[in-house]
């Protein structure tokens, strides 16, 4: 399967994420911060990275752009996780860089389908 960071400051949030994913059997780490994000995305390769909007040291938007300046790491899939769920939010997200966003509240059934998807099209 797929190794994923999670990076999500609600440890409840983080932590439900974890649970789903690992039971579709993904590789996963996890981020409490932007900084810790940044940090596990320098050292690792990753096939998609979950990132929430809103983080302490670094927002999600914040995060996206170092990524996407770091030549060996700017290809990366990237899927915002957000409460932020304006059209004009989900608008900055994607031209920020982000792939795909997904708001908050969902159903792990749809995060899981939209993880699916985004790696179907990865590997296409």
């Amino acid at each position: 399967m797929a190794r994923i960071l999670i990076a999500e400051d609600e440890e409840v949030l983080r932590m439900l994420m974890v649970d789903t994913l690992e039971d579709e059997g993904h590789e996963l780490d996890e981020a409490a911060d932007g900084q810790e994000a940044i940090d596990h995305i320098m050292e690792n390769e990753y096939d998609l990275i979950l990132l929430d909007y809103m983080m302490p040291l670094f927002t999600g938007l914040e995060v996206i752009e170092k990524v996407r300046n770091s030549a060996d790491k700017s290809t990366v899939k990237i899927m915002m996780v957000s409460a932020k769920s304006q059209q004009s939010d989900k608008e900055l997200v994607l031209k920020s860089g982000a792939d795909y966003f997904i708001a908050k509240p969902y159903s792990p059934a749809e995060l899981v389908q939209r993880i699916e998807d985004i790696l179907n099209d990865k590997e296409n």
